[in-house]
């Protein structure tokens, strides 16, 4: 089970990279394929689709004695969306996630769901074994031009992250930051799609959103891999199950209110080892005596707490070529 129609052929692809498995034996069931073979790598999106009041892929895959079913992002599972597929039965089951945190408090509902917790370490444990890439983060704090301050102090509360998340001076540090970084491979990360698109066209960068068809996701994160595209801006798409290994610097300009979760997930795009042993680099740019500043507080004890040193500078910093 994983949470998309990438994620699955990034399985797909492992598998028959590191096990003896055949192209024959694998099958995908997504939105695009109905597969069932040996080994069936399904979305969770399928399988929770009801039509007619029926959930018929879900009494389908119930019908098969399965030796072992792997929930990939296990922490997902206790949304209502997805915790219907704990319900197929199988002899064994697997959760695997890297961040075992969900911000309604109910990570606790995997063990009911799953059963109890056989393996845990910390990040930096996994770091120091070189399974991951050691990381720096980095906090970018921007002044907002008195016209933002105005239109932030007039806002609806329910529009003032937004308002301040997306700033024209974020912009401009994006842009001093991606020319600083011209040489690695950049991930330029947000959570609103206005922004994105003007990101993506001041920058020269493709997007991948919710609406980029799967098939040109994958030629994009292709092409990121092999270096053919240096720099490439994402939405809250890409925060989970996608491999890109040689990701060297991410620079985030908005998200979910200083959510964990996906901090982690968003951190953990750059982790993978690269293959010359380069460590990564996490920007966030925040917009200074905000509710942005405020929600950056929940992503500064977080990464603490996995044990990554967290830096603020100045916008000033960027611009001057200080760091």
């Amino acid at each position: 089970m994983v949470t998309n129609t990438v994620a699955a052929r990034q399985w797909r692809d492992e598998l028959l990279k590191r096990t003896s498995l055949n192209e024959d034996e694998i099958g995908e069931y997504s939105g695009a394929k109905k597969e069932i073979r040996p080994v069936t790598i399904a979305t969770y999106q399928v399988m929770t689709k009801k039509k007619n009041g029926v959930y018929a892929h879900l009494d389908l895959f119930d019908s098969y004695d399965w030796g072992l079913i792997i929930y990939d992002e296990v922490h997902l599972l206790p949304a209502p969306i997805f915790r219907f597929t704990a319900d197929i039965q199988s002899r064994r089951r697997l959760g695997l996630t890297a961040t075992l945190v969900r911000e309604d408090g109910m990570e606790g509902e995997v063990f009911s769901l799953i059963g109890p917790k056989r393996f845990d370490v910390p990040w930096k444990e996994i770091e120091a074994q070189g399974y991951i890439a050691p990381a720096e983060c980095i906090e970018v704090r921007v002044n907002l031009t008195e016209t933002e301050r105005l239109a932030y102090a007039t806002a609806e509360p329910e529009n003032r992250y937004r308002n301040c998340a997306t700033t024209r001076t974020k912009r401009d540090v994006v842009e001093a930051l991606v020319e600083k970084h011209s040489e690695d491979q950049v991930l330029v990360i947000g959570q609103y799609i206005d922004q994105l698109d003007e990101l993506s066209e001041v920058l020269g960068a493709p997007l991948i959103k919710g609406e980029t068809p799967i098939k040109e996701r994958e030629i994009l994160f292709n092409q990121f891999r092999t270096g053919e595209i240096k720099c490439l801006v994402v939405s809250k798409v890409a925060n989970f199950s996608i491999d890109l290994p040689d990701a060297t610097i991410a620079i985030q300009v908005s998200g979910a209110f200083g959510s964990r979760q996906e901090e982690a997930q968003r951190l953990g795009r750059i982790l993978r080892p690269k293959s010359d042993g380069r460590g990564a680099k996490f920007y966030s740019v925040i917009s200074r005596d905000t509710i942005d500043q405020d929600f950056a507080q929940n992503r500064q004890r977080f990464l603490a707490e996995q044990g990554y040193s967290y830096k603020i500078i100045d916008a000033d910093d960027v611009f001057q070529g200080k760091i």
